[in-house]
């Protein structure tokens, strides 16, 4: 937090992760969230529930005394408000990198930019985007090399992994709406508890006999799904709401601006944002300089 009380990590995040990125040639837009779908609203109510028993269990730790405890309890209650995604946008504007809102959901968003060409890939941890039709999924982006495991003072070394819709697709003999069917059958945001007794290898093997899960539930290969929609969640990943008139458009760095903003707006350290800004500015004069290497292939 800054010294009036509000929370920094969100920029802290955004800067140095962007900083490094654009350091490494690699040129991010981001996407943000808009209205979830209503059939969201189950996960949604879940995760706050999640997020009131830590605050509960946050409290109890504070009172026995327990740091520790506290801390962990306290990394689950985060919230991302309105004015955090605001200031968010702010940063990047200042950073020259584009930003797209999503009507819906921001990974459908990526995803349909990625198609149209517009982006080489989609970088997040949740395999939906596939589902929603990412070409190329890239998880654990990360410059660190290593990831925080949830709940534990513990880091592991990772390493950025490409998943290929295509490749997928074809090594598991299914077509991009069975894909989307067996995620249903396990579970997704849209209905987190899946079929009754249905994992990964029993979806796939049940969807290649069947071919989609009308088929399956024809056949009675499976049960448990009373209450489940899945037409409709099937229609949210391949039919997904999102926004055409988008424009993508990387701009020069403000750094004056950006000290202003992180510095004199939220008390960050001004030799350490300073540090961060001039590499970037070198690596950009050194780019400039060097011929393009796709010239010779």
């Amino acid at each position: 937090m800054d010294s009036k009380g509000r929370v920094t990590s969100h920029l802290s995040g955004i800067f140095y992760r962007t900083v490094n990125l654009l350091e490494a040639g690699v040129k991010p837009v981001y996407t943000f969230d808009g209205k979830p779908p209503e059939m969201k609203a189950e996960e949604i109510s879940r995760r706050v529930e999640t997020k009131e028993k830590a605050k509960a269990e946050y409290r109890k730790a504070i009172e026995r005394g327990d740091l520790k405890a506290a801390r962990k309890h306290a990394q689950a209650t985060s919230r991302l408000t309105s004015e955090m995604v605001d200031q968010s946008k702010s940063l990047l504007d200042l950073l020259g990198v584009p930003w797209v809102q999503a009507p819906s959901e921001g990974e459908a968003q990526a995803a349909y930019m990625a198609m149209k060409g517009d982006a080489w890939a989609v970088a997040s941890q949740d395999y939906d985007s596939l589902l929603f039709g990412a070409p190329r999924l890239v998880r654990n982006l990360t410059i660190s090399g290593r990831r925080k495991l949830p709940n534990k003072p513990v880091y592991v070394s990772i390493e950025p992994e490409l998943v290929e819709l295509e490749e997928v697709l074809k090594e598991n003999g299914l077509t991009r709406e069975m894909l989307v069917d067996l995620g249903i059958l396990i579970g997704t945001d849209f209905n987190p508890e899946g079929f009754k007794g249905i994992g990964p290898k029993k979806a796939l093997k049940i969807l290649k006999e069947a071919g989609s899960l009308e088929g399956a539930l024809e056949r009675g290969l499976v049960e448990g799904g009373q209450g489940i929609d899945y037409r409709a969640i099937r229609e949210i990943f391949l039919k997904p709401t999102v926004r055409g008139d988008y424009s993508l458009a990387w701009g020069e760095v403000d750094t004056e601006g950006v000290l202003g903003y992180l510095c004199d707006g939220f008390d960050f350290s001004p030799e350490r944002i300073r540090s961060a800004l001039v590499r970037l500015v070198e690596k950009g004069k050194e780019k400039k300089r060097q011929p393009d290497l796709m010239r010779w292939f």
